[in-house]
């Protein structure tokens, strides 16, 4: 007979309610960054019109870079001892970004993803109170290079519309 194994304590200077806490604020920040990554490549695969080419490929530099993104979210939660959540049911109950399930104009495709780029940013700040005050220099690193990407995103893609 096998014996269990025990998992073993957490002990990387971080108290259980803050990684708790932290990692429940990375939990909504996936949610948001897969959720917005998915739509941003349903608009890569369905964008037409004059702007088509320019469109595709930037939409495809931003989702292939979320798609990256994700992963480091959910593996900094696993590093703080909690779950990610994984499934399109979990990211619908923890996200701020809606899907869409039709085929906009292109316009609306980018006046859409600005808004899903600042809905993560949004998300995104409200991870750093925690993060700081647990002294969380890695989540910190994190988050602050996730806001760095999508305000940028926000900001090129609300040129267009301008």
């Amino acid at each position: 007979m096998a014996a269990k194994s025990k998992a073993l304590r957490i002990d990387i200077g971080i108290a259980p309610k803050h990684r708790e806490k932290i990692a429940d604020g990375l939990a909504r920040l996936l949610a948001d960054t897969y959720t917005l990554y998915l739509k941003t490549h349903n608009f890569h695969w369905n964008v037409t019109g004059p702007q088509f080419n320019s469109l595709h490929l930037m939409f495809m530099q931003q989702y292939t870079e979320m798609a990256l993104a994700v992963d480091l979210i959910a593996e900094r939660i696993r590093a703080l001892g909690e779950p990610a959540p994984g499934s399109y049911k979990a990211f619908v109950r923890l996200g701020s970004i809606k899907e869409e399930d039709g085929v906009p104009s292109a316009d609306a495709m980018v006046a859409q993803l600005v808004q899903g780029q600042e809905s993560v940013v949004r998300t995104a700040r409200k991870v750093l109170p925690a993060a700081e005050q647990a002294n969380d220099q890695a989540t910190l690193d994190l988050v602050t290079q996730r806001l760095n990407v999508h305000e940028k995103n926000a900001w090129m893609l609300r040129s267009l519309l301008q």
